[in-house]
């Protein structure tokens, strides 16, 4: 039989090797034909009597990233569709049995009387990872890149093809639930630690090694069907068991605050799992799944955390018309930490850089900042010396603007001044070619009058960065009014170069990003203001899902930055545009107290000095408070929801003012950019799957209560009329498939 994803050859010795190799795609994934080729493949080699041994890899340079989420996505549309047509049990036994469909497969590898081993050749991660745990035998090829796990429950579900069944029972309890729990991916050192992994071998010597345990008697036989398995960390109720699990279940408390009901499934499969037979464990864990794919978890975070940042990163808001651009020399302007930071990044993109400053001493500091980061990664391991070095030769640092002059594109990172950003245009307008594009990094002040200062504003654009640059995915471009499409394609490119993920939003001081996050700093204000104790508003803003507290985030940012950016919005717009309550607590804490935030480790928070320890919340902050209240009186659900809901208003409101035109760019950029609640799936997305009359009942509520920060927009108030959502009113636009 010939199959379109696989082919499949049989040796002289009757090892059939299975290469799986999906055509015109540069990495395998699992997708509905795969999944019934492969069904086809387990079927056909157990019934042949010739099959000795099967061994399974990829053609491609890794084994696979995964499952095509798409398919999940599929089936909760079936589901809603036979909900309608033919009840609730027609509709959920269809969901069982399609996500069942893998999990039967493997277990047929698992039984099929033939031994099966794979050869894995690089990443394997996801529905991937658990083909190669159903095998009898795993063994991979020395590549240092290859990463082993399964990440799903980062995207709102968890393994539904045997994973929390095999590997709770190849690995100690915390083990296997560190993988489930986190989604983090183990090298090949640690696989081969655990068992996971038998032997890592050169790589041409994988499908010889594979087919070798085969020819020397390998059993078609998993360890828990074996007669007399013990599980690694024992029994359920035993001793260790009793000691695992109830504090499992507090940690889990902990850490989600039961916002992720995929987290709190996998805890539940590996439980009720370990104390059945593998078949009716891998049952349990596929009705966990069923339930969890139709949460509205998953579907917003498969959206939002898949899909859409699939999309943006194909190129969704990229303009058509203009070639693809590549930027070979880069000129950053402020060898600051944002700069020196964006510098790191290009150069490890394999961009030339010119790291600029006012003078060669704090240029050499600029690049030092790089050196300091090679030398920390290959200190971990993380990155060759040799790598390190290349890296760091791509970085010239001066403080002669001429070098300037045959960059592609120049990204300015001074002070968030006006008059700063002003004189360094001046410096720079002699020495920029023409056509080459100039890029503010600004964090709030608008592009279009920025781009006053400069020569030709077609060629002006605004590239915002967040910090930390090196671990943060979110890039925002914004387009000013005379922003053309070559500068737009070329800051996409460039983005993408540097393997970030973009969005694109139309200009307004703040943008988009920080409009809303800055929200959820000044909700905090307001709540220090109230008599709020601090620590209760650092907790709830975590139990709302912000991955920090608000204070934490001010000082990360830097309360002297909120200080200018709340005076140079004042300077331009005039005191009736800033909160001069919020003013006067931030000049209180950076003027007459001198705490800047954690990088003078003096802010909401105290900071050891030599970096180790816990920060702990400054003991004189409830001094500045006007008025004490009792945590006991107050309603924890509704602190949750004003810290949510200020955001997401905020969010409607900008696409309201048209600065976000595109909703998926709204809830990635929220998720990436600053945290917000990555279970909702977005800002906008939070407001779709509560619903529009819901959520605008509920800033009314919260208007009547605190204030016209929660007034909700007059086009949320007109969805609401209509029963409208975002995705039904701003259809996003179809991104041709890679």
């Amino acid at each position: 039989m010939a199959y379109k994803n696989f082919k499949v050859e049989t040796d002289i010795d009757g090892i059939v090797l299975v290469t799986w190799d999906i055509p015109g795609r540069s990495m395998n994934v699992l997708d509905e034909t795969t999944g019934t080729e492969l069904a086809a493949i387990v079927e056909a080699t157990a019934k042949d009597s010739a099959v000795k041994g099967v061994v399974i890899t990829s053609g491609k340079d890794a084994f696979s990233g995964g499952a095509d989420l798409t398919m999940l996505e599929r089936i909760n549309r079936a589901h809603s569709e036979l909900l309608m047509s033919k009840g609730e049990e027609v509709a959920n036994k269809h969901v069982f049995d399609e996500v069942r469909k893998l999990s039967q497969t493997l277990r047929e590898i698992e039984i099929s009387g033939k031994p099966w081993v794979a050869a894995i050749n690089g990443l394997a991660l996801g529905g991937a990872f658990e083909i190669t745990l159903a095998c009898h035998h795993r063994v991979a090829s020395d590549n240092p890149k290859t990463r082993l796990g399964l990440p799903e429950v980062k995207v709102g579900v968890f393994p539904g093809g045997g994973g929390t069944q095999r590997l709770s029972r190849m690995l100690q309890p915390k083990d296997a639930m560190r993988m489930l729990l986190k989604g983090d991916a183990i090298d090949l050192k640690q696989a081969v630690a655990w068992g996971i992994v038998a032997a890592v071998v050169p790589p041409a010597d994988l499908i010889n090694s594979a087919k070798d345990w085969i020819k020397a008697g390998g059993k078609p036989v998993a360890p828990w069907d074996e007669k007399g398995f013990k599980l690694p960390g024992g029994p359920v109720y035993s001793k260790a068991g009793t000691q695992f699990f109830p504090p499992t279940n507090a940690f889990l408390r902990r850490d989600t605050y039961d916002n992720y009901p995929a987290a709190r499934a996998i805890v539940q499969c590996v439980y009720e799992g370990l104390q059945l037979p593998i078949d009716a464990a891998l049952r349990v864990e596929s009705r966990y799944f069923a339930k969890i794919l139709r949460s509205k978890e998953a579907a917003a975070m498969i959206r939002s955390l898949f899909l859409s940042i699939q999309d943006l990163n194909k190129g969704a808001r990229r303009p058509k018309t203009v070639p693809p651009t590549k930027v070979k020399k880069l000129a950053v302007i402020g060898a600051g930490f944002m700069g020196a930071s964006v510098g790191f990044v290009s150069a490890q993109a394999g961009i030339d850089v010119v790291l600029i400053d006012l003078d060669q001493e704090s240029a050499d500091k600029g690049k030092a900042y790089t050196k300091a980061a090679i030398d920390a990664a290959v200190s971990k391991n993380r990155m060759m010396a040799s790598d390190g070095e290349s890296i760091l030769s791509r970085i010239t640092a001066t403080a002669d603007y001429a070098m300037i002059g045959d960059c592609d594109l120049v990204i300015e990172a001074v002070f968030e001044d006006r008059a700063v950003k002003a004189q360094t245009y001046a410096k720079a307008k002699p020495f920029v070619r023409d056509g080459a594009i100039f890029a503010s990094n600004t964090s709030t002040l608008p592009i279009t009058s920025l781009a006053e200062e400069w020569k030709d504003h077609s060629n002006f654009i605004g590239i915002h960065f967040f910090s930390p640059v090196e671990k943060m995915m979110l890039v925002e471009i914004i387009v000013g009014k005379n922003t053309g499409e070559t500068a737009l394609a070329t800051a996409f490119d460039y983005v993408r170069q540097i393997k970030k993920t973009p969005i694109v939003v139309n200009d307004s001081r703040g943008f988009y990003a920080n409009r809303c996050v800055m929200l959820y700093l000044f909700e905090a204000y307001e709540m220090l203001l109230e008599g709020i104790p601090p620590v209760m508003i650092e907790n709830v803003g975590k139990m709302a899902g912000m991955p920090v507290g608000p204070l934490a985030l001010s000082d990360e940012a830097a309360i002297d930055l909120a200080l200018k950016i709340l005076k140079a919005a004042e300077a331009d717009l005039g005191p009736q545009a800033v909160n001069q309550e919020h003013k006067k607590l931030l000049v209180e804490m950076v003027e007459k107290r001198g705490r800047f935030g954690r990088k003078n480790g003096k802010g909401f928070y105290d900071y050891p000095e030599n970096g180790k320890g816990q920060k702990k919340l400054w003991p004189d902050l409830s001094m500045l408070q006007p008025k004490h209240l009792d945590p006991d009186t107050l309603d924890v659900e509704e602190l949750k929801q004003r810290f949510l809901v200020v955001q997401a208003v905020e969010a409607a409101r900008t696409v309201e003012d048209q600065v976000i035109t595109d909703p998926r760019e709204a809830d990635v950029g929220s998720i990436l950019g600053f945290g917000f609640a990555p279970f909702t799936g977005g800002t906008l997305s939070y407001i779709d799957f509560m619903g529009t009359k819901n959520f605008v009942d509920l800033c009314l509520k919260l208007e009547k209560s605190f204030g016209s920060r929660f007034t909700p927009p007059k086009l949320l108030i007109e969805m609401a009329a209509k029963n409208e959502t975002f995705y039904g009113r701003f259809p996003p636009m179809k991104v041709a498939a890679a």
